[in-house]
């Protein structure tokens, strides 16, 4: 049914929510996020997971009327993935450097009883028993087929998506808690 796609049918495609559209971004675009993350030290998880979002983020863009091309869709969609694989990687190495930081004190003690994991603590346990649940299981190190599997879902796809609205039910709770404004402003001083 597709042979080549203007960028402006593929908008409009977004758009109206067009399973066919979507499937075309998927089998045409995602290879080359994947192809990237996989190089700068991503997994094929990780590529699915940018690859969801930045496809949601393309999604709200297009929805609202706010993007503007400067180049094919196909590089849009790579830029918006490739700023998230940038920024996650950014994450993680604050990450491990605060863990790499913690080691060195020798006090590993003083890790588990930190604000933010607090924070974290009571807005996991707020979280419904499916999503903690699937949190817990991708957290295990389980790949989304097992996920599935255990949680009786029709696909691996909608485990993914699953974590992923888990996820961000998860960071919203996080963000609503009291303790964390206070949190990140000390951080951030």
């Amino acid at each position: 049914m597709f042979g080549r796609h203007s960028d402006k049918k593929l908008i409009e495609g977004i758009r109206r929510g067009d399973d066919y559209t979507l499937n075309y971004l998927y089998n045409n675009y995602f290879d080359l996020i994947r192809n990237h993350i996989i190089k700068n030290s991503g997994t094929e998880d990780d590529a699915y997971d940018i690859f969801q979002d930045a496809m949601v983020a393309l999604f709200k863009k297009v929805s609202e009327n706010h993007i503007e091309l400067t180049t094919d869709l196909k590089g849009y969609l790579f830029i918006i993935a490739r700023n998230m694989w940038s920024i996650q990687l950014r994450r993680v190495r604050r990450i491990s450097q605060k863990e790499v930081d913690v080691a060195d004190e020798d006090d590993i003690s003083s890790l588990l009883d930190t604000p933010i994991e607090q924070i974290v603590q009571r807005s996991f346990l707020k979280l419904d028993p499916e999503c903690r649940k699937v949190l817990e299981l991708h957290m295990e190190g389980h790949d989304y087929d097992h996920i599935a599997r255990v949680m009786n879902y029709k696909s691996e796809g909608y485990a993914r998506r699953k974590k992923y609205l888990s996820k961000e039910t998860l960071l919203k709770i996080i963000r609503k808690d009291p303790d964390y404004e206070a949190f990140t402003d000390l951080n951030l001083k």
